[in-house]
């Protein structure tokens, strides 16, 4: 199931990967256009554009490392038992409500949302508040700040 998971934030980076790289690639044809050549001195479209270029071209970099990080990853499953780490699916629910809400505590593209199996699984990555309260629980267990319980690992 998790490997399922997997592929399918995989072609969600992917996808977001081929968008921001023509973003990027327009971007630098935009600042490399002779058009774009300032008119006067107070004109900062180039300049501008430039900035932009450079800061979507890393933003493409970085979004291939993660790409590159989730096509290598391989995600165990986790008994009811176990602790939670790295990996772990984790369910939780606020007290009182009887809707769950899906983490998984990935190693990147933390806030990035998923619907699979009919169930929308926000990533968590370590950088996370949440994704660091989590560790080291198991199910049961109340979190606070946000309120939640631990309801289901795997």
């Amino acid at each position: 199931m998790k490997s399922e998971l997997v592929e399918l934030i995989c072609s969600e980076l992917r996808a977001r990967l081929e968008r921001l790289a023509k973003a990027a690639l327009a971007a630098h044809e935009a600042a490399t256009d002779p058009g774009s050549k300032a008119e006067s001195k107070y004109d900062t479209r180039s300049l501008e554009e430039s900035y932009l270029a450079t800061g979507q071209a890393r933003q493409v970099k970085e979004l291939g490392e993660t790409l590159q990080t989730f096509e290598n990853l391989k995600l165990r499953d986790f008994s009811e038992i176990e602790l939670i780490d790295a990996g772990a699916l984790v369910t939780l629910r606020k007290p009182g409500k009887s809707q769950n809400i899906y983490f998984l505590l990935a190693p990147a593209a933390g806030g990035l949302e998923i619907v699979f199996q009919n169930k929308e699984i926000t990533l968590l990555s370590p950088e996370s508040p949440l994704y660091e309260k989590l560790l080291g629980n198991t199910v049961g267990t109340e979190i606070e700040s946000p309120d939640f319980e631990i309801v289901e690992i795997c």
